[in-house]
Order: structure tokens, then C-alpha cells, then sequence
């Protein structure tokens, strides 16, 4: 059986972290090191003593995950994956892992898609919530007959999808969703409507970027979040990744992918545990585990 490592995203930050690995490895004091010297702050100060509302900011929220991430992956002496896949933001970590985005380019990519994903939150006043219990084609379905923008956005297990869309769509399909039998219809607290329509602004701005920045070829496939399937190809990782912005992560699509593709084993590789609670949820006997 094959060990893939997975990468959380946005929301699994919290106060302290990364603090370990850099008073335990010479090598992530230097990458820490690095990372505020790329961003232009001091970002490792507000990781290991900032508040929890400090890390909640844009400009920090990502780059702290993705920093966390990826020097865990480097720092980890048998971290060899066969295969990689990211929540959301955690594609790039992955990217990073694998060897198809170096560290400094990862690190501007994500800061780059932090600020461009608040500007189109600015533009834009809109949200997510979480929807439980009900089949991924009624919550489809549902979202499809209301006339405010309101789309699936994360598949993220069997009974688990969150929405995404303007406040008015979201309200709409909360209440719709509710009479259809969802145990639970919870607005998010985030700052947009992530992996929707409303993210265009913000694709545009990346996609620039992404096409401006090498990728090499990676040392594994990687499972992207827009299609589920692996790639090696450089071009179509960076399609992909340009995508994902207004694209559905289809995480629970992915882990199914993988384990036909022979993984066992599931390696969360990032701050947080949600990633191995949500494998779990999509096939019971797979193994989790973290870094």
C-alpha cells in the first residue's frame, strides 16, 4: 500500500505554531528565517506569540499554514511520498513537498493569492457555510435553483459539503437546504465566498502570477482539488491550480481516487488534524496519521 501525504488549508492555524520545528531543526530556523525576509514581516513572531485574532489576518493566515506545512515536510527525515493532494490552500504546500514549487516561489504564490482572495472578499460581501446530512446531488440541486450566486464549494466527505456564494444566496440556501432535510446548515466564519464565482477578480490576479513562476516536474503525482485526479504534468498542475480559485475542492473525490490509485496510509503533513478525521469519513480503512 502507498503512503500519501495531505496538506490542510485555511482554518487549521493556531497560536504557537511552528514553534517546535524551529527550536528543534537548524534548517527550519533558516527557512523561518527566509520567510520573513520574502514577506516583508516578521511572520515567525506572530506564529509562535501571536494571539489567535493575529493569526486570523489574510496576510498571515495562509503563509503561516503553508510555512508550518511544508518546513514540517522538510525537516521530516523519511518524507518520501508517493503521492500528494492539498485542501484548498494546502495545494500548494503539496507543490512545495513535491518538489514542483520551490520554497520562495510557494511562499509568494500563496501571500500573492491571500491579499487577491481579501480584495475580491472587499468587492464582494459574501460567505460559505457548512451544510450535514444531506447527498451532495440535493445540495446540487437546491443551489442550482436559486437565482443568487450560491455554488458547492467543498466536498469535503460523504454528508459534508460546504457552500459558498453572496450573504442573500447563502441565507436562501440555508433555509432551502434545512426544509430538505440537512441536520445542519451553518454559516462559516470566513471572510468570502471561497471557490466560487465571486473569486474571479482574485483568479485573474493569481493566474498572472502562477503563469510567471517555474514549476518543475514533480517527484510524485500530485491530486488536485478542480478534477481529483493526478498530475505530473507541469502545465496542467498550473491550470489546474489557476482553476481552483472559483472551482469546487473536491476532496472526498480525490481521497477515493487515491486509495484506488493504492494509498493506505494517510500522512497529514501541516498544523491541525481535519484532514485525517475527513479521510477517515470517506474510507474507514485507510490509515491516518500525522508527521
Amino acid at each position: 500500500m502507498k503512503k500519501a501525504y495531505i496538506f490542510p488549508g485555511q482554518g487549521s492555524q493556531f497560536p504557537g505554531m511552528g514553534n517546535d520545528l524551529y527550536e528543534s531543526a537548524e534548517e527550519a530556523r533558516e527557512l523561518f528565517m527566509q520567510a520573513d525576509e520574502i514577506l516583508g514581516f516578521n511572520i515567525s513572531e506572530i506564529m509562535f506569540a501571536g494571539t489567535a485574532e493575529e493569526l486570523k489576518q489574510t496576510k498571515v493566515t495562509q503563509p503561516a499554514i503553508f510555512l508550518h506545512s511544508v518546513i514540517l515536510a522538510r525537516t521530516t527525515e523519511d518524507f518520501e511520498p508517493e503521492m500528494v493532494a492539498g485542501h484548498s490552500l494546502g495545494e500548494f504546500s503539496a507543490l512545495a513537498a513535491n518538489k514542483t514549487l520551490s520554497f520562495e516561489d510557494g511562499l509568494k504564490l500563496v501571500s500573492k493569492r491571500a491579499m487577491a482572495m481579501q480584495r475580491a472578499c472587499e468587492t464582494n460581501p459574501s460567505g460559505m457555510a457548512a451544510i450535514l446530512g444531506l447527498d451532495d446531488d440535493v445540495v446540487e440541486k437546491i443551489c442550482l435553483e436559486i437565482e443568487e450566486v450560491v455554488v458547492p464549494a467543498n466536498y469535503n466527505s460523504p454528508g459534508q459539503l460546504v457552500i459558498s456564494g453572496s450573504n442573500r444566496g447563502i441565507e436562501i440556501a440555508c433555509e432551502k437546504l434545512k426544509a430538505a432535510g440537512a441536520k445542519r446548515a451553518l454559516p462559516l466564519p470566513v471572510g468570502g465566498a471561497f471557490h466560487s464565482p465571486l473569486m474571479e477578480p482574485a483568479r485573474q490576479e493569481l493566474a498572472e502570477a502562477i503563469e510567471n513562476t517555474i514549476f518543475s516536474r514533480p517527484a510524485c503525482p500530485i491530486y488536485q482539488n478542480v478534477n481529483a485526479l493526478p498530475s505530473t504534468d507541469t502545465e496542467a498542475i498550473k491550470a489546474n491550480l489557476i482553476a481552483q480559485l472559483t472551482a469546487p475542492v473536491r476532496w472526498s473525490q480525490s481521497v477515493q481516487k487515491m486509495v484506488e490509485d493504492g494509498a493506505g496510509t494517510f500522512i497529514e503533513c501541516g498544523p491541525g488534524k481535519v484532514l485525517q478525521g475527513l479521510v477517515k469519513k470517506i474510507y474507514r480503512e485507510a490509515e491516518v496519521a500525522e508527521v
